[in-house]
Protein backbone atom coordinates (compact mmCIF):
# COMPACT_ATOMS: atom_id res chain seq x y z
CA UNK A 1 0.00 0.00 0.00
CA UNK A 2 0.82 3.95 -0.83
CA UNK A 3 -0.44 5.78 2.04
CA UNK A 4 -0.38 9.05 1.92
CA UNK A 5 -0.53 11.94 5.50
CA UNK A 6 -2.14 15.58 3.89
CA UNK A 7 -1.82 17.58 7.30
CA UNK A 8 -0.49 21.46 7.83
CA UNK A 9 -2.33 24.35 8.04
CA UNK A 10 -5.81 25.17 8.29
CA UNK A 11 -7.21 27.35 5.31
CA UNK A 12 -4.00 26.45 3.55
CA UNK A 13 -5.29 24.00 0.59
CA UNK A 14 -5.32 20.79 2.69
CA UNK A 15 -9.21 20.02 1.08
CA UNK A 16 -8.39 21.09 -2.30
CA UNK A 17 -5.30 18.94 -2.50
CA UNK A 18 -7.60 15.45 -1.17
CA UNK A 19 -10.04 16.28 -3.36
CA UNK A 20 -7.15 16.31 -6.30
CA UNK A 21 -6.12 13.33 -4.79
CA UNK A 22 -9.67 11.84 -5.06
CA UNK A 23 -9.94 12.53 -8.54
CA UNK A 24 -7.18 10.75 -9.36
CA UNK A 25 -8.39 7.62 -8.26
CA UNK A 26 -6.67 7.72 -4.51
CA UNK A 27 -9.08 6.26 -1.51
CA UNK A 28 -9.12 9.13 0.58
CA UNK A 29 -10.26 9.80 4.08
CA UNK A 30 -10.92 13.33 5.77
CA UNK A 31 -10.12 14.12 9.21
CA UNK A 32 -9.44 10.79 10.68
CA UNK A 33 -8.80 10.68 14.29
CA UNK A 34 -5.23 9.45 14.24
CA UNK A 35 -5.68 6.99 16.82
CA UNK A 36 -7.59 5.01 14.16
CA UNK A 37 -5.04 5.15 11.17
CA UNK A 38 -3.79 1.82 12.03
CA UNK A 39 -7.38 0.59 12.29
CA UNK A 40 -8.04 1.75 8.98
CA UNK A 41 -5.00 0.87 7.32
CA UNK A 42 -5.04 -2.58 7.79
CA UNK A 43 -8.83 -2.94 7.20
CA UNK A 44 -8.20 -1.28 3.62
CA UNK A 45 -5.18 -3.90 2.90
CA UNK A 46 -7.14 -6.72 3.45
CA UNK A 47 -9.71 -4.56 0.72
CA UNK A 48 -6.47 -4.71 -1.67
CA UNK A 49 -6.59 -0.72 -2.03
CA UNK A 50 -3.73 0.55 -3.44
CA UNK A 51 -3.15 3.83 -2.80
CA UNK A 52 -4.32 5.53 0.36
CA UNK A 53 -4.62 9.42 1.22
CA UNK A 54 -5.42 10.34 4.73
CA UNK A 55 -6.00 14.00 6.27
CA UNK A 56 -5.02 14.48 9.58
CA UNK A 57 -6.24 17.38 11.59
CA UNK A 58 -4.09 17.30 14.41
CA UNK A 59 -6.29 19.07 17.17
CA UNK A 60 -4.34 18.87 20.69
CA UNK A 61 -1.33 17.95 21.80
CA UNK A 62 -2.14 14.07 22.40
CA UNK A 63 -3.14 13.73 18.61
CA UNK A 64 0.12 15.26 18.09
CA UNK A 65 2.13 12.72 20.45
CA UNK A 66 0.45 9.67 19.15
CA UNK A 67 1.57 10.23 15.68
CA UNK A 68 5.22 8.48 15.87
CA UNK A 69 3.84 5.25 17.17
CA UNK A 70 0.93 5.13 14.86
CA UNK A 71 2.90 5.59 12.06
CA UNK A 72 5.53 2.86 13.01
CA UNK A 73 2.47 0.52 13.62
CA UNK A 74 1.33 1.24 9.79
CA UNK A 75 4.53 0.51 8.63
CA UNK A 76 4.15 -2.94 8.59
CA UNK A 77 1.57 -3.03 5.45
CA UNK A 78 2.01 0.40 3.74
CA UNK A 79 6.18 1.43 4.94
CA UNK A 80 6.38 4.51 6.84
CA UNK A 81 3.84 7.07 5.20
CA UNK A 82 4.70 9.69 3.02
CA UNK A 83 4.01 13.17 4.46
CA UNK A 84 2.42 16.12 2.28
CA UNK A 85 2.65 19.03 4.28
CA UNK A 86 0.55 22.23 3.21
CA UNK A 87 1.44 25.70 4.40
CA UNK A 88 0.29 29.26 3.54
CA UNK A 89 1.52 32.64 5.61
CA UNK A 90 -0.62 33.73 8.32
CA UNK A 91 -1.72 36.92 6.50
CA UNK A 92 -2.86 34.87 3.93
CA UNK A 93 -4.67 31.95 6.26
CA UNK A 94 -6.46 34.71 8.08
CA UNK A 95 -8.02 36.32 4.93
CA UNK A 96 -9.48 33.30 3.34
CA UNK A 97 -10.91 32.25 6.64
CA UNK A 98 -12.72 35.13 6.59
CA UNK A 99 -13.82 34.84 3.72
CA UNK A 100 -15.37 31.63 4.53
CA UNK A 101 -16.37 32.63 8.19
CA UNK A 102 -14.73 29.51 9.70
CA UNK A 103 -12.41 29.68 13.02
CA UNK A 104 -9.52 27.64 12.99
CA UNK A 105 -9.45 24.33 15.27
CA UNK A 106 -7.67 25.66 18.12
CA UNK A 107 -8.68 29.52 18.03
CA UNK A 108 -11.44 29.14 20.69
CA UNK A 109 -12.84 32.24 21.45
CA UNK A 110 -9.65 33.94 21.12
CA UNK A 111 -8.41 36.14 17.84
CA UNK A 112 -8.73 34.25 14.31
CA UNK A 113 -4.30 35.18 14.48
CA UNK A 114 -3.84 33.58 18.00
CA UNK A 115 -5.81 30.42 16.15
CA UNK A 116 -3.73 30.47 13.78
CA UNK A 117 -0.07 30.68 15.27
CA UNK A 118 -1.01 28.45 18.05
CA UNK A 119 -1.72 25.79 15.43
CA UNK A 120 1.70 26.50 13.59
CA UNK A 121 3.70 25.77 16.82
CA UNK A 122 1.60 22.67 17.34
CA UNK A 123 2.27 20.91 13.78
CA UNK A 124 5.74 22.54 13.66
CA UNK A 125 7.08 18.84 13.93
CA UNK A 126 5.12 17.40 11.40
CA UNK A 127 6.73 20.02 9.05
CA UNK A 128 10.01 19.23 9.79
CA UNK A 129 9.56 15.61 8.72
CA UNK A 130 7.75 16.41 5.77
CA UNK A 131 8.24 14.48 2.74
CA UNK A 132 7.16 17.21 0.20
CA UNK A 133 6.19 20.96 1.94
CA UNK A 134 3.64 23.19 -0.65
CA UNK A 135 3.17 26.87 -0.06
CA UNK A 136 0.37 28.16 -1.31
CA UNK A 137 0.53 31.41 -0.23
CA UNK A 138 1.25 32.81 -3.83
CA UNK A 139 -0.62 29.21 -5.97
CA UNK A 140 -4.53 29.14 -6.78
CA UNK A 141 -6.53 26.31 -5.96
CA UNK A 142 -5.98 25.51 -9.55
CA UNK A 143 -2.10 25.76 -9.51
CA UNK A 144 -2.26 23.61 -6.02
CA UNK A 145 -4.22 20.99 -7.57
CA UNK A 146 -1.74 21.23 -10.92
CA UNK A 147 1.39 20.39 -8.06
CA UNK A 148 -1.01 17.75 -6.69
CA UNK A 149 -1.28 15.60 -9.95
CA UNK A 150 2.31 16.51 -11.14
CA UNK A 151 3.32 14.60 -8.11
CA UNK A 152 0.40 12.14 -7.01
CA UNK A 153 -1.09 11.48 -10.64
CA UNK A 154 1.45 8.82 -11.48
CA UNK A 155 2.95 5.21 -10.39
CA UNK A 156 5.94 7.01 -9.27
CA UNK A 157 8.41 4.80 -8.07
CA UNK A 158 11.70 7.24 -8.81
CA UNK A 159 11.56 10.74 -8.14
CA UNK A 160 8.80 13.12 -8.56
CA UNK A 161 10.09 16.59 -9.86
CA UNK A 162 7.92 19.74 -10.04
CA UNK A 163 10.01 22.85 -12.05
CA UNK A 164 8.51 25.89 -10.81
CA UNK A 165 9.40 29.22 -12.22
CA UNK A 166 9.00 32.46 -10.21
CA UNK A 167 9.48 36.10 -10.18
CA UNK A 168 11.67 37.71 -7.14
CA UNK A 169 9.81 40.42 -6.69
CA UNK A 170 6.69 37.88 -5.28
CA UNK A 171 9.15 36.08 -2.93
CA UNK A 172 10.86 33.24 -3.09
CA UNK A 173 8.81 29.90 -3.03
CA UNK A 174 9.26 28.81 0.56
CA UNK A 175 8.75 25.19 -0.59
CA UNK A 176 11.41 25.00 -3.07
CA UNK A 177 14.81 22.14 -2.43
CA UNK A 178 16.79 23.97 -4.80
CA UNK A 179 16.79 27.92 -6.06
CA UNK A 180 18.28 29.13 -9.71
CA UNK A 181 18.34 32.72 -9.97
CA UNK A 182 18.72 33.62 -13.28
CA UNK A 183 18.48 37.27 -13.40
CA UNK A 184 22.21 37.14 -14.68
CA UNK A 185 21.13 36.23 -18.46
CA UNK A 186 19.95 38.89 -20.86
CA UNK A 187 16.64 40.12 -19.96
CA UNK A 188 13.89 40.48 -22.74
CA UNK A 189 11.97 42.57 -20.96
CA UNK A 190 14.16 45.43 -22.42
CA UNK A 191 13.54 44.13 -26.09
CA UNK A 192 10.21 46.08 -27.46
CA UNK A 193 8.97 43.61 -29.97
CA UNK A 194 9.60 40.90 -26.79
CA UNK A 195 8.57 42.17 -23.70
CA UNK A 196 4.77 41.48 -24.47
CA UNK A 197 5.33 38.62 -24.83
CA UNK A 198 6.51 35.60 -22.25
CA UNK A 199 8.63 32.51 -21.73
CA UNK A 200 6.47 30.21 -23.07
CA UNK A 201 6.88 32.36 -26.68
CA UNK A 202 8.84 30.85 -29.34
CA UNK A 203 10.69 34.43 -29.81
CA UNK A 204 11.82 34.63 -26.14
CA UNK A 205 12.61 31.33 -25.55
CA UNK A 206 15.03 31.75 -28.68
CA UNK A 207 16.47 34.89 -27.23
CA UNK A 208 17.07 33.03 -23.97
CA UNK A 209 18.86 30.01 -25.54
CA UNK A 210 20.77 32.14 -27.78
CA UNK A 211 23.10 33.72 -24.97
CA UNK A 212 25.94 31.90 -24.24
CA UNK A 213 25.26 32.20 -20.31
CA UNK A 214 22.42 29.94 -20.49
CA UNK A 215 23.84 27.37 -22.97
CA UNK A 216 26.71 27.09 -19.57
CA UNK A 217 24.37 27.68 -16.92
CA UNK A 218 22.22 24.85 -17.99
CA UNK A 219 25.15 22.37 -18.26
CA UNK A 220 26.05 22.74 -14.75
CA UNK A 221 22.28 22.72 -13.74
CA UNK A 222 22.29 19.55 -15.48
CA UNK A 223 25.73 17.88 -13.84
CA UNK A 224 24.68 19.30 -10.37
CA UNK A 225 21.09 17.61 -10.63
CA UNK A 226 22.70 14.80 -11.57
CA UNK A 227 24.66 14.36 -8.41
CA UNK A 228 22.16 15.80 -6.18
CA UNK A 229 19.11 13.30 -7.51
CA UNK A 230 21.18 10.23 -6.86
CA UNK A 231 21.81 11.65 -3.11
CA UNK A 232 18.20 11.87 -2.68
CA UNK A 233 17.11 8.51 -3.88
CA UNK A 234 19.54 6.72 -1.46
CA UNK A 235 18.58 9.35 1.35
CA UNK A 236 14.74 8.24 0.57
CA UNK A 237 13.62 11.30 -0.39
CA UNK A 238 11.36 11.01 -3.39
CA UNK A 239 9.92 14.38 -4.12
CA UNK A 240 11.44 17.10 -5.03
CA UNK A 241 11.05 21.21 -6.01
CA UNK A 242 13.44 23.10 -8.24
CA UNK A 243 12.58 26.66 -8.48
CA UNK A 244 13.86 28.97 -11.17
CA UNK A 245 13.70 32.87 -10.57
CA UNK A 246 14.10 36.01 -12.54
CA UNK A 247 12.51 39.56 -11.52
CA UNK A 248 9.05 39.40 -12.44
CA UNK A 249 8.51 35.50 -13.65
CA UNK A 250 7.53 36.30 -17.02
CA UNK A 251 10.29 35.79 -19.45
CA UNK A 252 13.69 34.31 -18.63
CA UNK A 253 12.88 32.07 -15.78
CA UNK A 254 9.72 30.53 -17.92
CA UNK A 255 12.20 29.90 -20.55
CA UNK A 256 14.92 28.39 -18.37
CA UNK A 257 12.42 25.78 -16.68
CA UNK A 258 10.56 25.20 -19.76
CA UNK A 259 14.14 24.04 -20.98
CA UNK A 260 15.12 22.23 -18.13
CA UNK A 261 12.00 20.41 -17.75
CA UNK A 262 12.65 19.21 -21.42
CA UNK A 263 16.29 17.84 -20.49
CA UNK A 264 15.40 16.44 -17.02
CA UNK A 265 12.15 13.92 -19.44
CA UNK A 266 14.71 13.51 -21.90
CA UNK A 267 17.10 11.85 -19.30
CA UNK A 268 14.53 9.68 -17.66
CA UNK A 269 13.57 11.74 -15.00
CA UNK A 270 9.77 12.70 -14.96
CA UNK A 271 9.61 16.36 -14.58
CA UNK A 272 6.15 18.53 -14.17
CA UNK A 273 6.86 22.10 -14.92
CA UNK A 274 4.41 24.81 -12.92
CA UNK A 275 4.97 29.09 -13.73
CA UNK A 276 3.45 30.27 -10.41
CA UNK A 277 3.71 34.48 -11.27
CA UNK A 278 3.13 34.12 -15.44
CA UNK A 279 0.53 36.71 -15.69
CA UNK A 280 1.18 38.42 -12.08
CA UNK A 281 3.22 41.16 -13.59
Amino acid sequence: MELVIITGMSGAGRRTAAHTMEDLGWYVVDNLPPAMLPGLVSYLNSERIARVAVVLDVRSRGDLEQIPALFEAVSAVAGLPQILFIEADDAVIVKRQESSRRPVPLQGTGPLLEGIQAERRMISVLRASADMVIDTTNLTAHQLAQRIVAVYGGDHRDLMITVVSFGFKHSIPLDADMVFDVRFIPNPHWVLDLRPQTGLSIAVQAYVMGSPLTTEFLKHMDAMFATVSRGYLVEGKRMVTIAIGCTGGKHRSVAVAEEFTRRLNQSGHPASVLHRDLGRE
